[in-house]
Formats: C-alpha cells, structure tokens, sequence
C-alpha cells in the first residue's frame, strides 16, 4: 500500500500495511533539526525514544530519563513532523505506579509533546492493565517486547532475548497479549529471527523490529547509530549508512585551524559599509560626540 502523495501517516494505514505493505520504516528523533530530515525523507514513524538519555544527555542508560526532558524532546520533533506519526516513549517510572498515574503521563505526550501513541516496556499482567487503560482512554499504544532496556538493572546487561524455548514461547505470548489489550503495533527488540517470524506471523498489528531481523513488519533504528554519530560500543543489529562522527569532527578540526591561523573569517564572511558612509565614518574619526567636550 504505498503512499505516494505523502499523506499524513495514520494508525489504520500502517495495520494496513501489515498486510498489503511496503514496510514500515521507523527512525528515532529527539529535535527540530533531525527530525525534519526524517519527515521529509519518507520515514512513517518517528519515535521519540527514551534513548535519548544515552545519545543526547549523556546518562549511562535509560533509567533517568524524566517525563519532562520527554516531553521537551517530543515537542521539538512533533513541530517538524508533517508526515511521520510521532511515537512518544514512556520513560522508566512514567506507568509503575497506578492506572491514573499513567494515563496522567501519557496523555502528556498527545496533549503537551503533539504526540499520535506513546510506547511502553513489558507486558506483565499489570502492564497489559495499563495498555487496556491508555486504549480507553483513547491513547494509542505500541507495545515493546524482548529486550528492555529500562530493566537494565534487573538484567544486569543488554542481551539477546527469547534463546531459550520458554523464553522465546513468553515473547510469542507477550506479543500476543499486548495486541489483545489494544496495542497498535509491537516492537521486538534483540530477539532471534524466528521467534520475530513466529509473533509476525501471529499477529495482525504490525511488528516493528529493532536486532529482530528481516521478517517483521517494518524496522527501527537509533539514528545517531545508524549515522555513526555515537561513539563507543555498536550492536551487532546496527547498520552504519555514513560516518557523521568523522564528518564532524574533521569540520571542527578545520574550523579550529582557520581560526587560530587567522583564515575565518575572512573578506567574504565579514561585512561592509556602503562607500559612503565608510567615508563619512573616516572623517568622523576623531570628532568629540555632540555636547562632549574634548580634555
């Protein structure tokens, strides 16, 4: 099902898609900038993902992340996005608490962030509650299943999910209980290509795939990672379409040299005044201000 005059992406054409395709593409965004290139290069979803707090602010993993850097970040990339569906990540304490409480959060992300859905970790029984909560009160849900990256502590490092035969048959499950509560669409995360096959294959709604290979129903990357723009350790899932880490760093060495060497700014970077008033200001060179009187 292709969209061809750029129409606004909407929940019901992307469950469209999961039947009649292309695939849906996803890309992480947390500003202005970035995600106006996102938007105007085709992506369908952009998710506004707790991973900011890693690529952007510099914490050591998602847990810090706060509903209103969130938030900030979510208004930013819905001001450029006049395509893409905007996804609002729920971060780490957002929905632990009470139902209200996270309708209360989520609801943030539509009415203050210019958000379409918000996304959730997990699908306990309690979080499958929260997910029939949200849908009722008619915020669009998309769920996430395999890795979690907010379990971090509790997981003690980041690893492929769903390798075992229980393990995997819970993610099949999970998935599946999360599109009975309400979900829109299911990312899966560091999971083995079968067990992806096995919930794609399962489910209506569309399965969004992040280290989940090729079979599901579309793909998500963090854009600082597909653009090499991160430093330090890169998952195995991760495809580098340019080197904008390099790119930059020669551009502020360049910089830095011209500066010092005295070529920036130069003659057609700087500005002038009109012949005549450049006259006028030489004459004036040296004249007392009106009402001065020169010592």
């Amino acid at each position: 099902m292709e969209n061809p005059r750029g129409d606004k992406i909407t929940i019901p054409l992307l469950l469209a898609r999961k039947a009649s395709g292309p695939k849906i593409v996803c890309l992480t965004a947390y500003d202005y900038p970035t995600a106006k290139i996102l938007d105007e290069a085709g992506v369908d979803l952009i998710l506004v993902g707790d991973s900011l707090g890693m690529v952007v602010l510099g914490y050591a993993n998602t847990v810090p992340v706060t509903m209103d850097e969130m938030i900030h970040h979510t208004r930013a990339v819905s001001r450029a996005a006049q395509r893409a569906l905007v996804v609002g990540d729920m971060p780490y304490f957002s929905f632990h608490l009470s139902a209200d409480e996270t309708i209360r959060n989520a609801s943030r992300f539509l009415k203050e962030g210019g958000a379409a859905a918000v996304k959730i970790e997990g699908a306990s029984q309690k979080r499958l509650k929260l997910v029939e909560a949200m849908v009722e009160a008619e915020i669009p849900v998309m769920g996430h299943v395999g890795l979690t990256p907010q379990s971090i502590h509790h997981l003690g490092r980041y690893r492929v999910k769903g390798t075992g035969a229980e393990e995997g048959r819970r993610i099949v499950a999970d998935a599946a209980n999360l599109e009975k509560a309400g979900a829109f669409a299911v990312v899966l995360e560091s999971v083995p290509v079968e067990i992806a096959e096995a919930v794609t294959r399962t489910l209506k709604v569309p399965t969004i795939g992040i280290g989940a290979g090729p079979v599901c129903d579309g793909q998500v990357l963090v854009f600082h990672d597909m653009m090499g723009y991160s430093t330090g350790y890169m998952p195995k899932f991760v495809r580098k379409y340019a080197d904008l880490h390099e790119v930059m760093s020669g551009a502020v060495e360049a910089y830095s040299r011209d500066v010092r060497e005295g070529r920036f700014p130069d003659d057609a970077t700087s500005y002038h005044l009109k012949p005549d008033v450049a006259a006028e200001v030489a004459r004036s060179k040296g004249r007392s201000p009106k009402g001065s009187t020169k010592r």
